[in-house]
């Protein structure tokens, strides 16, 4: 078995809908927080925010 994919990111706000196309999996919207990855909880994807993403903007 393969290891998820990992992609780096420029926004902790991502969608993922497994890249597949119709062999994919439903769009899913995920958020970061703080955190620095998140992954996708259909497929594995891991996403990475990058070194030079901006900085998160706080409420």
């Amino acid at each position: 078995m393969q290891a998820p994919e990992t992609i780096q990111v420029d926004s902790r706000e991502i969608a993922c809908d497994g890249g597949g196309g119709a062999l994919g999996h439903p769009r899913v919207f995920l958020n970061m927080g703080e955190k620095p990855s998140i992954d996708c909880p259909y497929c594995g994807r891991r996403f990475e925010l990058s070194a030079d993403a901006p900085a998160a903007a706080g409420h």
